[in-house]
């Protein structure tokens, strides 16, 4: 059954990634699109359009899509609890605010975007797993504790914009996320990344069931629960990071991509891994291009689609208290 979700959700991916490079302004048809593709396009005008405009669009949404559901995953599995993912638990605004702050004090030009978004969501990350490590925190005040920083990241976020306002449109763009810049050099670091996440990931999926035990149980089932927990914790954070620095924050693909996949598959994250990153990849490769035509002119952010999306999930799962696997 999860092998059989798994390659339609792979098909649909696919399908909407054609159907995404044909929609623009530019009046490109699905077979002209298919002929570019092939290397048997007719004008240099759409081979341009095409190839370096929006097929590193559409890759660049793709990867990011999984990644974040693949850290959405990572992150409920860690904390246990179902309503985890980095945006929630501010650990997108934290790499979007160390961006922030490092082109307001000039210091992206030596230490680079990736590196200052990276430790901006370390150091979130670091916070969570401190107070997600301490016993007798409910899940309920953890999550508490993600949406509290999340809302204090993005009020410092607010702040630098105010404060300095030649750097106002660079700033924004970190808090509505948006693919419009994409680049091939951006595809292949974009690319290594979803490797070096991946790989361990898919390796370690025995371990993220366990962490769904209760303490006493994954002890004695021989993992160091509060090393793997952080490893993998950490894992996710530097690939949310280099996602965040490249393209922005983008909301909820980690909340919407696990949770929709748990209730088609199961909880077993053997089963689940893959279709979560296809799904995340499915859902902000949709959001992406319905960014894009929405408008007449001009497009709207991506992170607002995947927030109108994600938001009325977030408040349905409050409702019906489904707030942690215990």
């Amino acid at each position: 059954m999860n092998t059989r979700i798994s390659v339609v959700l792979f098909f649909l991916v696919c399908f909407l990634g054609l159907l995404a490079l044909t929609l623009g302004p530019a009046n490109i048809s699905v077979l002209e699109t298919i002929k570019i593709l092939l290397g048997k396009g007719e004008l240099d005008s759409q081979t341009y359009i095409i190839f370096s405009l929006r097929l590193p669009r559409v890759i660049t949404a793709i990867l990011c899509g999984a990644i974040l559901g693949g850290a959405g995953a990572v992150f409920q599995a860690s904390l246990r609890n179902p309503m985890a993912d980095p945006f929630v638990l501010g650990v997108s605004a934290g790499a979007s605010f160390g961006v922030a702050l490092s082109i307001t004090l000039g210091f992206s030009a030596f230490l680079g975007l990736p590196i200052s978004a990276l430790l901006g969501a370390v150091c979130t990350t670091l916070l969570i797993f401190l107070i997600g490590s301490k016993h007798r925190v409910s899940q309920t005040s953890l999550l508490l504790t993600g949406v509290a920083a999340n809302y204090i990241l993005s009020a410092a976020m607010t702040l630098l914009m105010f404060i300095n306002h030649q750097h106002y449109e660079r700033i924004l763009f970190w808090t509505l996320g948006s693919f419009s810049s994409s680049t091939w050099e951006q595809v292949f670091y974009t690319f290594v990344c979803a490797l070096i996440f991946f790989i361990p990931l898919f390796l370690h999926h025995k371990e993220m069931d366990m962490m769904l035990l209760d303490e006493g149980s994954a002890l004695s089932g021989g993992l160091s629960l509060r090393r793997m927990r952080l490893f993998l914790l950490l894992l996710s954070t530097f690939a949310v990071s280099t996602c965040v620095s490249f393209f922005g924050v983008i909301g909820f693909i980690g909340l919407m991509a696990p949770h929709i996949t748990r209730l088609l598959v199961g909880p077993k994250h053997k089963k689940m891994l893959l279709s979560t990153c296809l799904f995340g990849s499915l859902l902000l490769l949709g959001s992406d291009t319905l960014s894009r035509i929405l408008l007449p002119t001009g497009e709207m952010p991506v992170g607002v689609i995947t927030s109108l999306l994600g938001a009325p999930l977030f408040i349905w799962m409050l409702r019906k208290g489904r707030n942690s696997y215990v």
